[in-house]
This record gives C-alpha cells, sequence and structure tokens, in this order.
C-alpha cells in the first residue's frame, strides 16, 4: 500500500467508529468515495481475535463491517454528526481463504450495492500481501446519525 495515501491514519480512527477498544478492528482509511471504501488494519498479538498466531474469522468479519461502518463514518463526520451503530443483520457467500498472521496488514474494500432506508447491502474483500484472504456480501442495519451538539 505504499503508493495509497492515507485520508485517516491510526491516531484519529476512533473519531469515525462507534467501537472502542479492543473492538476496533480497522486502523486506517486509505480511500472512501462514492460507493466504496478501503480500509487497514495491521493484526497485534493482542488482538481479541488472534489465535495461534493467526487472526481468525469473527476478527475477518468484524473488519469488513467496521469498513462499511468507516464509510459511514466518515460521511457524516462532514455533517458534523457523530459515527453511526450499525450491526450485521446478514452475512452471504461468505468465503474465507486464509487466516494472515500477526504482523501484517489486512487490505479491505467494500462496495455498497443497496442501500433502503436503515439497511445498506455491501460486498466485501480483505487481502494481505496481494492475496485475497476473504469476501462476503453483508447486510448491515445503521442506526440514524446524531448531530454533535
Amino acid at each position: 500500500m505504499e503508493d495509497i495515501k492515507e485520508l485517516v491514519g491510526i491516531n484519529e480512527i476512533a473519531e469515525y467508529l462507534p467501537h472502542e477498544a479492543p473492538m476496533v478492528m480497522i486502523d486506517r482509511i486509505y480511500q472512501c468515495e462514492g460507493l466504496g471504501t478501503t480500509t487497514g488494519f495491521t493484526i497485534r498479538p493482542d488482538n481479541i481475535f488472534v489465535k495461534d498466531n493467526v487472526f481468525t474469522e469473527p476478527g475477518i468479519v468484524e473488519n469488513i463491517a467496521q469498513t462499511a461502518a468507516a464509510k459511514g463514518g466518515y460521511e457524516v463526520k462532514k455533517l458534523g454528526a457523530a459515527p453511526m451503530i450499525g450491526f450485521i443483520g446478514a452475512l452471504k457467500d461468505l468465503k474465507i481463504y486464509f487466516h494472515p498472521p500477526v504482523g501484517s496488514e489486512l487490505i479491505t474494500e467494500i462496495s455498497v450495492k443497496n442501500e433502503v432506508f436503515s439497511v445498506t447491502l455491501i460486498e466485501g474483500r480483505s487481502s494481505c500481501n496481494g492475496q485475497l484472504v476473504a469476501e462476503c456480501e453483508m447486510k448491515i442495519f445503521m442506526q440514524k446519525p446524531e448531530m454533535k451538539s
């Protein structure tokens, strides 16, 4: 990812997500425009979803969901609103090809396929060192943004 500049770095990411440690599964936003968003996440050994020195399925799925959350957070921050809380409503066609090791960076891309009221349908893909880690379709229910006072 040397050729892609980050929009939001590790020190600012909390402003774009409703999550708090230890549940933060992204640490950078690389791209957020139109229907797509790309994030990065460096897997640390103390992550709650690391087992036997690899990032496990729940963490990979949560990383994809948080990439969608980061998209929403990035958009509402421009409007002066707090990050929206979302819930995974459905997971379809999840394929996990391998578990990335501690110390590697997971690059995740989501694309919004459809939005109806508070439901967003996304496609997500995660990769590590150029290899596809996982892909799925996810339905996410989002709460309305809360304006900051």
